[in-house]
């Protein structure tokens, strides 16, 4: 069983190895849920994520025999960059199996650090069976993501932290997939204060956790894609689950949408790049998951590496959402000045062309026309429409689309 001098001798062996991570008030989320919000910024840890607690103190606890034997590991980027930088450091032969879909940043991180990448299954359940396959082959020691005492006591360790940097905290949110983070820090936050409430978040289109406490015991469940790709797991750990029951406050589930605005909102407004599993915890506080109200809330933000594409995508997709990017097409007459005029319109109403793409061949073309398709940096929704009213005025037939 777990005890709180596992967690103090976790953080007593990762002392200068493992950053203890900044606790930043947000004006921003304070404003928008109601209550004091703070963040625990585990995105700013060594890997860019909490997973080095937990590897480092696992292999730490290993024997000489077994560090020379090597170990194993599955996951789906963070872990695996956990594992693979505490194996460099202690100069232990390393293999990881990853998903083949695992984002190429972390799959290249990882190599970095010198671990051998096996890359096998879709999800990170294939590669998890397929590494243990590997590690029965090889006579390596596996070191489970989350299903185990040592990797719990290190996640652990994050409760310590808080606990010294927000002693009077109310309410503590946190990621939750397999459960590791979870079930460490909810243990360590009752240990040395009972009367904190915690609680997990994690995407509605993977709820394994969700399943679990429904069923009373870990289930694997059919999952969807999730940007939240560190928590998409879809049967919890049984050790885990244990103690997620027994300290755990309750466990909520967030939108796929609710996560992108959330990334965007963190890094328009606070400045922090976080992954999808990051920001769940703040999700369900701006979308009323959890209805609180002038609580001193704590939420962990548990990793920042994020694809460069996804990136790309989300804040494309949140200036839509906002309205402050839109796309429309309509049909002028092909001759000189017409186009311009059409755009002086546009200037006018202060939106800003970001392309236009001419077609004088379709079904909607006639001779002697043009379909113009242009793409419109806008203020916000209403902005939209009055631009949408002034063309029409003008005579202009428009198709929006968003």
């Amino acid at each position: 069983m777990l005890t709180l001098k596992d967690i103090e001798q976790a953080r007593a062996k990762m002392k200068g190895i493992v950053h203890e991570t900044p606790l930043e008030y947000s004006q921003t989320f304070s404003r928008l849920s109601g209550n004091e919000v703070y963040m625990k910024l585990e995105n700013l840890q060594k890997t860019g994520s909490f997973k080095v607690r937990g590897s480092f103190n696992k292999i730490m606890s290993l024997t000489d025999e077994e560090r020379a034997r090597g170990v194993i590991a599955a996951s789906a980027g963070n872990h695996a960059q956990g594992v693979a930088y505490a194996s460099s450091m202690l100069h232990i032969p390393c293999t990881i199996v990853m998903p083949k879909g695992a984002p190429l940043s972390k799959i290249e991180a990882t190599k970095s650090y010198g671990a051998e990448v096996v890359l096998h299954g879709d999800v990170f359940d294939e590669s998890l069976e397929y590494a243990l396959e590997l590690q029965r082959k090889r006579g390596m020691t596996f070191v489970h993501p989350f299903d185990d005492l040592a990797v719990i006591a290190g996640q652990g360790t994050i409760g310590l932290e808080l606990i010294e940097q927000l002693p009077d905290v109310d309410i503590v949110l946190c990621p939750v997939g397999g459960g590791g983070l979870l079930a460490g820090l909810a243990f360590t936050l009752k240990q040395l204060k009972p009367s904190v409430d915690v609680y997990g978040v994690e995407s509605s289109a993977c709820p394994g956790m969700t399943a679990a406490i429904r069923h009373k015991q870990p289930v694997a469940i059919a999952a969807s894609d999730t940007i939240a790709d560190g928590i998409a797991v879809k049967k919890p750990g049984n050790l885990t689950y244990q103690y997620i029951e027994q300290y755990v406050d309750g466990v909520v589930c967030v939108e796929e949408a609710e996560i992108s605005r959330t990334m965007l909102y963190l890094l328009e407004r606070n400045k922090l790049l976080v992954e999808g599993s990051a920001a769940c915890p703040l999700a369900a506080l701006l979308y009323q998951k959890l209805p609180f109200r002038g609580k001193k809330v704590a939420a962990v933000l548990s990793g920042g590496n994020v694809d460069v594409t996804l990136i790309s995508r989300i804040i494309e997709r949140g200036l839509v959402e906002a309205g402050r990017f839109v796309t429309f097409t309509t049909v002028i007459s092909d001759k000189p000045g017409q186009l311009n005029k059409l755009l002086r319109i546009i200037a006018e109403l202060e939106a800003n062309v970001m392309s236009i793409h001419h077609q004088r061949i379709g079904a909607k073309v006639l001779p002697g026309q043009a379909e113009i398709h242009f793409s419109l940096e806008t203020k916000n929704e209403d902005h939209i429409q009055q631009i949408y009213q002034v063309l029409l005025k003008e005579g202009y037939d428009v198709q929006f689309s968003r």
